[in-house]
């Protein structure tokens, strides 16, 4: 049976009705848009308008959807870095003593870093996650329990954000309506989501970066890559035009044209001599300037769509220009960590400490980027002398701390700290 879908708008000319809609807010038979059979998608009118691809119109005349910007090379390979930079990134458990932490051995450990769920990796789940937030403004994802008086964490489980509506109940509570893929619709209290917004966060949901800040530039991408598609699938461009000062008639143009179209569709004739009659002469063609415009925009895209995403060019193939955060891979990855990662793993740490442990506790994740931030060989040396107590200065660092900052296993009596002064040699270790 076919679904004929009533939109609801935002706004009501009808009071009564608009008063009524308001007072379904957040009630079981609720939906932002309702099927005249009364099932319901769902889905608000904007979410399936993205679905349909009948929104994001863009002044280039193409819809910009999460679906149609995957297809944009920039695009796809922004957010892939991104996801993939943060789900391969640890994250660790840390316990709290007095003003100490330390490293903690924890269940959660496993969920946040080896399997999310039973039916999907860490890392798998980072990168859904990320990656809705980046495509959509909001990344969702389920804490599973035991049972509903648990506070105990048995898994999670990302969401997709176009089966996640937040809305706030008549107390004002803010709760989160899911409807899966199957069976019914389903309500979660707040403490049970992580929710990942993005920038223009009004309180429930945020502006998608793909359809907002991003629209016209992937818009252009789009028609751009349509453009040169066709123009190459064309033969790019004539190699040569033919010129006469005199008429030629319907005869011998006729002629003039069955020649002309045998050798570009191929064949025995592609390359047979072209003859000339009538004064025709060739005349060499180079690419027409609006075309090599349209070449070179993708270029101009490319950069646009990598500074919304906080990416510098060069991460994701664009060579043309070089970086401001210096010359070296470690100065790149400190970069990259500081000024793109950071803004997302600040929120993904705030997020899930406040929901993993409601009551403040002894216990904290936080992302280790130290794999990111490390130099060379040389620099990582220098750095370990300075922190050993280079020259009988107070040391800060054991060498069983620097022995495992590199994957090595701990020495006998290498857990003390040189505090010695200056004249004073290293005190010996003993087991």
């Amino acid at each position: 049976m076919a679904l004929t879908f009533n939109l609801t708008a935002k706004r009501h000319d009808s009071r009564v009705l608009g008063a009524w809609l308001a007072s379904r807010e957040g009630g079981p038979g609720r939906a932002g848009i309702r099927a005249e059979n009364g099932s319901t998608t769902g889905l608000t009118a904007e979410q399936l308008l993205n679905v349909l691809g009948l929104a994001g119109g863009t002044g280039a005349g193409v819809a910009v959807t999460p679906e149609t910007a995957m297809r944009v090379s920039a695009v796809y390979a922004c957010v892939s870095l991104i996801a993939g930079a943060i789900a391969s990134l640890p994250l660790a458990v840390y316990e709290r003593d007095g003003d100490a932490r330390r490293k903690a051995k924890h269940d959660y450990w496993w969920l946040l870093n080896e399997q999310a769920h039973p039916d999907m990796t860490a890392f798998a789940a980072w990168e859904y996650l990320i990656g809705a937030k980046l495509f959509y403004g909001d990344g969702y994802a389920e804490l599973l329990r035991p049972s509903q008086s648990s506070n105990r964490i048995t898994a999670w489980r990302p969401l997709h954000p176009l089966r996640v509506k937040p809305f706030r109940d008549s107390r004002g509570v803010l709760l989160y309506r899911v409807t899966p893929e199957h069976g019914p619709a389903y309500v979660l209290d707040s403490a049970d989501v992580i929710h990942l917004p993005s920038l223009g966060f009004d309180g429930l949901t945020s502006p998608s970066p793909i359809t907002y800040a991003a629209r016209e530039a992937i818009g252009i991408a789009l028609a751009a890559e349509g453009y040169n598609a066709r123009f190459f699938g064309e033969g790019a461009t004539f190699d040569y035009a033919l010129k006469t000062e005199s008429k030629l008639g319907p005869e011998q143009l006729e002629t003039l044209r069955t020649s002309l179209l045998a050798r570009m569709t191929g064949g025995k004739n592609s390359r047979a001599p072209l003859i000339l009659t009538g004064g025709l002469e060739p005349a060499q063609l180079s690419v027409n300037p609006k075309d090599a415009e349209i070449l070179a925009t993708r270029l101009f895209t490319v950069e646009e769509i990598c500074r919304i995403f906080g990416v510098p060019p060069h991460m994701v193939g664009h060579t043309d220009k070089t970086t401001s955060w210096g010359s070296g891979i470690e100065q790149q990855g400190i970069g990259f960590v500081k000024y793109t990662l950071q803004r997302h793993l600040t929120p993904i740490a705030q997020e899930f400490n406040r929901k993993l442990w409601p009551v403040r506790e002894r216990y904290f994740v936080e992302h280790v980027t130290a794999a990111m931030e490390r130099g060379d060989l040389k620099s990582r040396n220098e750095a370990y002398r300075i922190a050993l107590g280079r020259a009988g200065e107070p040391a800060w660092m054991s060498a069983n701390e620097v022995r495992r900052l590199e994957n090595l296993p701990p020495i006998e009596g290498g857990d003390t700290i040189h505090q010695g002064s200056p004249n004073e040699p290293p005190p010996e270790t003993t087991g």
